[in-house]
């Protein structure tokens, strides 16, 4: 008779999921560790903005709003969020920069408590004292706890500069990194080069780890083709950076971004020619590993970057909660 009552039980348990089909786009609380991880991202040309996806491991990646935008450009002269890089400061509150186009002198800048609700979205002119500056790429941002102050970088060429490698890149463009600083998104100082390594150099990304700052580049030069990333470091987040690595990536990729889980080191890229993401896992920064067969990125990943963050924020994008009503 037991027998007969669980199986009566278990049936009726099931028996709604014969009816209405598995949920597979939600996810209990305790599937959300208290610590989880973000990546932002972009897909075709950024014209419809910010997506998101989450990980419990830093391998497994799922979309988040069903793989929908969060937020739709408005500012720049492409109107384009190309290469959105996601920051979490020390007060909970994310700030975010982007490319806004293949040509200009803008990078967008926008903040938000939640990911979903979001201040009203700024072009930053950074490079509009420089004539000859044809684009800023990549923006990234890091927190500087010793001065206080917002970090931002970026790849620009000017037109006439650093004649010694033109001609090295695609087309006319022959990159250095830029940067400028701010303490409220207001006013920026002066922006100033940052890193110069001697060649065509691009979507430069910054890991904290082991008591430095490591820079991690990508070598634009195409005559002779490199396009891979190297890795240079600086006891400052604000440099100098030196000891450039040798590569630690194959050739034809871009777009890395750097994450500590656990006791090891990740770094994902864009692995743009064959149209899928890649990534190297490291416990000492130097000695690297292929992890290709251990990830999954949701289709059409481009350019983002990872980042920790306390599991709630995770579950709030999860299960929204619904707007109250009068």
């Amino acid at each position: 008779m037991r027998t007969r009552i669980t199986s009566l039980i278990s049936l009726l348990a099931v028996w709604p999921l014969f009816l209405f089909g598995a949920d597979t786009n939600q996810t209990s609380t305790a599937a959300v560790p208290p610590k989880a991880f973000l990546f932002s991202y972009f897909t075709g040309n950024g014209e419809d903005g910010l997506h998101l996806a989450w990980s419990r491991d830093g391998c497994k990646w799922e979309a988040l709003n069903d793989g929908k935008s969060f937020l739709t450009p408005e500012v720049g002269e492409s109107k384009l969020m190309r290469d959105p890089c996601l920051l979490r400061a020390p007060d909970g509150v994310f700030h975010m920069v982007w490319t806004t186009a293949w040509k200009g002198k803008t990078i967008g800048y926008a903040s938000s408590r939640d990911l979903v609700h979001w201040s009203a979205q700024q072009a930053i002119p950074v490079m509009a004292h420089e004539r000859g500056a044809l684009n800023c790429w990549a923006p990234e941002i890091i927190w500087d706890e010793k001065r206080g102050e917002f970090l931002i970088f970026w790849a620009t060429t000017i037109t006439g500069k650093f004649p010694e490698t033109a001609g090295t890149g695609d087309d006319q463009y022959n990159h250095r990194i830029y940067s400028t600083t701010t303490k409220d998104f207001k006013t920026c100082s002066p922006a100033k080069l940052f890193y110069e390594p001697g060649f065509n150099v691009i979507d430069a990304t910054m890991l904290r780890a082991q008591g430095k700052f490591y820079l991690i580049v990508k070598d634009e030069t195409r005559n002779p083709p490199k396009k891979h990333l190297r890795m240079a470091s600086s006891a400052d987040v604000a440099g100098p950076y030196e000891n450039l690595s040798a590569p630690f990536t194959r050739d034809w990729v871009e777009g890395p971004s750097a994450l500590q889980v656990g006791d090891e080191y990740l770094v994902y890229f864009d692995a743009y020619r064959d149209r899928r993401y890649e990534a190297m896992r490291s416990r000492d920064l130097k000695t690297w590993e292929n992890i290709n067969d251990k990830i999954s990125f949701p289709r059409g990943v481009k350019h983002g970057t990872a980042l920790a963050v306390p599991g709630s924020i995770v579950e709030a994008l999860l299960h929204p909660v619904p707007p109250k009503r009068d």
